[in-house]
């Protein structure tokens, strides 16, 4: 069995494989075996790697899976005591591996961790999509060490100490293979967005913990995928941040807290609307709402049993603010600002 495997998830990312695998290779092949696993691609993927990456071990799905799925079939093919799941658009830097892989050596009680993710286009800043480490503030909100909302803050150095999290991005997530078996990997159901945020949850109400160590630095160029603004993503992250909210939080704060994101999530899609003059994302949010409406009872089993196996009600990365309050009544815009 390998000692760690990095599997890059693909969709018809030929342009970002041929421009940022080079990296992972150089900077990893003495510490871990690389693995692209290809969702169905209908661009020249396979050919290009192939051609050019004849040493990357290749894993073919038969359709698009989506990110969740797309993983958990690709990672049930990998033997290997970690897994580092890896986006076709980070470039890796030298020894990026060795603190990462260290830092879970020496912390059996670590479920998964994540490098420090800077932007590829303004490489002095956090990256958005991961930053130095996730959180959720009371309502389900994710933010960054590093960012908060649409506020991405230089990186100079102030949040280069470890620190437990309670997510850690897919973009670049290092977790421990017999873990994310466990407890049964990303849940499928939700093709993409909030699924690493759903499973680090899951793994924190099992006792273990989330890190984010900085030591290690990647570069991220993000929305490779679908675009920032794109109904889809807006739709997905919605419908999905509900879902998770839903099955994970506990007894006594479930009733309330959905019922103030009822009425957040449809001020946020009359915003869309009436001050951006974002139609389609107007309509996705309803749409996410209805369908994690008609959905839930889908999970009403997961509900149960993560109830029953949690070991805690209480995470301290999961902050108990308003983070809507916090950024745009209380004006704090960076993470050392906000205050319980």
């Amino acid at each position: 069995m390998d000692k760690l495997a990095i599997v890059i998830l693909n969709w018809n990312g030929a342009s970002m494989l041929r421009t940022y695998l080079p990296s992972v290779l150089r900077h990893s092949a003495d510490e871990a075996v690389v693995y692209v696993a290809d969702n169905d691609s209908t661009d020249d993927s396979l050919q290009l790697l192939e051609r050019e990456f004849p040493e990357v071990r290749r894993i073919v799905l038969d359709k698009n899976y989506g990110f969740a799925e797309g993983y958990n079939r690709a990672l049930s093919l990998v033997e290997a005591e970690y897994y580092l799941l890896l986006n076709s658009d980070v470039e890796v830097t030298p020894h990026w591996l060795t603190p990462l892989i260290s830092f879970m050596d020496s912390h059996p009680e670590v479920a998964a961790c994540q490098p420090k993710l800077r932007s590829e286009s303004q490489r002095d800043h956090f990256e958005y999509a991961g930053a130095a480490g996730g959180y959720l503030d009371f309502y389900g909100y994710p933010f960054c060490r590093g960012r908060l909302f649409d506020t991405v803050e230089p990186d100079e150095g102030q949040y280069d100490s470890p620190a437990p999290v309670l997510w850690a991005t897919g973009a670049a997530l290092l977790v421990r293979a017999r873990l994310f078996k466990k407890v049964g990997g990303f849940d499928a159901r939700f093709f993409a967005h909030c699924e690493e945020i759903d499973l680090c949850w899951r793994l924190r109400l099992l006792g273990h913990a989330i890190y984010c160590v900085p030591e290690s630095c990647v570069y991220h160029v993000g929305g490779g995928t679908l675009p920032k603004s794109n109904p889809m993503k807006t739709f997905l992250n919605f419908r999905n941040n509900l879902t998770m909210l839903y099955k994970c939080l506990p007894d006594g704060q479930l009733q309330h807290v959905m019922f103030v994101r009822r009425l957040l999530d449809y001020v946020a899609a009359w915003h869309m609307l009436l001050v951006k003059h974002n139609v389609a994302d107007f309509v996705a949010v309803y749409r996410a709402r209805n369908a994690y409406k008609q959905w839930k009872k889908q999970f009403a089993e997961d509900r149960f049993r993560i109830q029953a196996t949690r070991t805690t009600d209480q995470l301290p990365e999961r902050r108990n603010f308003s983070l809507l309050w916090q950024y745009y009544v209380k004006r704090r815009t960076l993470y050392s600002k906000l205050k319980e």
